[in-house]
């Protein structure tokens, strides 16, 4: 149990109360109440029982759950309390085919995150067994977040405006430098993800590709100074600082059957090896990126040409393992 007097206390005691109520079927005194709510059982007196029943009762009256006070037994002034089912539940929830798809490709984007569980449950739940027709998404593979070491440390920084620091190496100047920042937002943009955000250092607004982040990102702890711009434009400034599109580089991938539909909708060619896998053959840009959505498949992609490519594959497959064997060792 909680610590008292905390949120969390008071949200297991209302949790509490409200399964006591609905598991009865008839009325309860509050003295029997007080004997099922664990709670109240170390309630000192009888009067903090009673207002902190009383607030109890409020809070769960503006949440909307029917708590039902009713005369019981031979005497007028004793008092029972339940919660009318009827009242409490929820009705059935109708979703249609397209509906229900879209449900489950909502779920789909958790398909590499720390929910990935629960979201498979809920959509399993809301399923229920029924056949639904994915047909017009198919080829969507929604994904939340990116491989860059950056993203999770700055997603963060983003949500709690938390000043930042890291080194950044820029196109044709050689090394890396650091960079002090006050992040806005992180966009996606031709499948690279960037930071737009107000660079300390040099008093103005700049924008980062996070492929070019050789630091980890880590937070100062220092107030922020500058409010984000009612009118800005991510997209717009990220155009601005890189609006020419990579020099595609052809490849050829080895793709099972039924997967890897995003390198599907920008093939070239796909032809069928067997009944397994199909050949996949896909331009791309920078290598780096293009290794990372080959990995986020997992088995069910392997790079067959260029070689070139497959090594940085394996390269990267190998540093995955090694900082596991580290791990466990």
């Amino acid at each position: 149990m909680a610590a008292p007097n905390t949120p969390q206390a008071k949200t297991e005691r209302l949790l509490n109360l409200t399964m006591s109520l609905l598991s009865s079927r008839i009325p309860l005194p509050k003295h029997r109440i007080r004997q099922l709510v664990e709670a109240y059982q170390v309630v000192e007196s009888d009067e903090a029982f009673d207002r902190m029943f009383e607030r109890d009762k409020e809070d769960l009256r503006a949440m909307g759950i029917p708590l039902v006070t009713e005369d019981i037994g031979v005497f007028e002034d004793e008092q029972g309390y339940r919660i009318d089912r009827r009242d409490y539940d929820l009705p059935a929830v109708e979703l249609s085919a397209d509906e229900m798809a879209v449900v489950g490709l909502a779920s789909r984007a958790w398909a590499h995150a720390t929910m990935a569980g629960a979201a498979a449950t809920a959509w399993r739940k809301v399923a229920a067994g029924d056949e639904v027709d994915t047909e017009p998404f198919v080829g969507l593979e929604p994904q939340l977040g990116g491989a860059e070491p950056a993203f999770e440390p700055l997603k963060n920084a983003v949500l709690t405006s938390a000043t930042v620091r890291f080194d950044y190496a820029r196109p044709g100047e050689g090394g890396s430098r650091p960079r002090h920042v006050e992040p806005w937002n992180l966009t996606a943009w031709h499948g690279r993800w960037y930071l737009v955000g107000y660079d300390l250092d040099r008093e103005a607004t700049r924008v980062f590709r996070l492929s070019r982040i050789t630091s980890g990102a880590t937070t100062t702890g220092e107030p922020v100074t500058q409010a984000v711009p009612e009118d800005l434009d991510p997209v717009s400034m990220i155009a601005a600082t890189d609006p020419q599109e990579p020099r595609p580089h052809p490849s050829v991938l080895r793709v099972r059957v039924g997967t890897g539909h995003q390198l599907r909708r920008r093939a070239t060619a796909v032809t069928s090896v067997d009944e397994q896998w199909d050949r996949v053959a896909v331009d791309h840009g920078q290598v780096a990126p293009f290794v990372a959505e080959i990995l986020s498949h997992g088995r069910d992609v392997v790079v067959e040409e260029p070689a070139g490519l497959r090594e940085a594959v394996i390269e990267r497959l190998s540093a995955i393992a090694a900082l596991h064997e580290e791990v466990g060792a």
